[in-house]
């Protein structure tokens, strides 16, 4: 025996709530008039399980919308970062994943080798922050570089960048992995400065501060560039064994030694 379906929403109602784009409302109610009934729900209670409906629905989108605005190559998460196997202190893991730096518009660089787990974990502090209400971009260095380069041609560069200042937390991977030209470091430093105490900026760079010059080509700019970046700045250096080399061996892989 099958339940029979609920009796359809009087039209004015359908079209008042498509009006109002109230779709979740729009679709459960007829059920829920009908729980409503047998259960002898109050006006109130009824009234208020729609809008809670309503508002969960919404807030689902909204975060999917800002998921694909955000760019990220992959998908990770917090729960699935090694916590104990890194070198990352738990006290700042902790930190970092309570997001208070991103409401205080303070910025994060994770500094150290490849394979230490620096993108999995900027990427999953994006993700957290989403799940949040924050708006997110990722980039690579330079992929951002590039995007700034394309608005040279049509002097749009400062629109491009006060889109992005749109977000609360950008966050810029795999900064130093190729070195900048002179004028790709200056829209680099035009950006950080933009963003500097109105913007939350999380960086991975394998390159210590010290040795920022090996892809800055102007000490000037790299000096101007780390006094705005690290004012209020949480670093967090890694180190260890890469991940990923650690799971081929595991797999089977082959230890790579040093060549003489």
């Amino acid at each position: 025996m099958t339940a029979s379906n609920p009796p359809p929403l009087a039209t004015d109602l359908t079209e008042g709530l498509k009006r109002l784009k109230m779709s979740a409302m729009r679709r459960i109610a007829p059920d829920l008039l009908v729980t409503a009934k047998t259960q002898r729900w109050s006006p109130e209670e009824f009234l208020r399980t729609l809008v809670e409906a309503e508002i969960a629905a919404r807030d689902e989108s909204n975060a999917k919308a800002r998921l694909r605005a955000a760019g990220f190559p992959v998908t990770k998460t917090l729960d699935a970062f090694d916590v104990t196997g890194s070198s990352v202190p738990a006290a700042t893991f902790d930190y970092l994943s309570s997001l208070e730096w991103v409401r205080a518009a303070e910025n994060l660089c994770l500094i150290g080798p490849a394979g230490t787990g620096k993108s999995h974990l900027l990427v999953a502090l994006g993700h957290a922050a989403i799940a949040h209400g924050h708006r997110v971009r990722y980039f690579t260095a330079a992929d951002l570089v590039e995007s700034l380069y394309r608005g040279l041609a049509d002097n749009s560069v400062g629109k491009t960048i006060d889109t992005l200042l749109r977000n609360d937390v950008i966050l810029l991977d795999e900064l130093g992995f190729a070195p900048l030209d002179d004028t790709g470091a200056q829209l680099l430093f035009r950006f950080i400065a933009a963003a500097y105490e109105r913007r939350s900026l999380g960086v991975a760079s394998h390159w210590p501060f010290e040795a920022w010059g090996r892809f800055l080509p102007e000490h000037t700019t790299a000096v101007s560039m780390l006094d705005r970046l690290l004012h209020h700045c949480h670093t967090v250096v890694t180190d260890g064994d890469s991940y990923r080399m650690k799971q081929a061996r595991q797999n089977g892989g082959t230890r790579l030694t040093p060549s003489k």
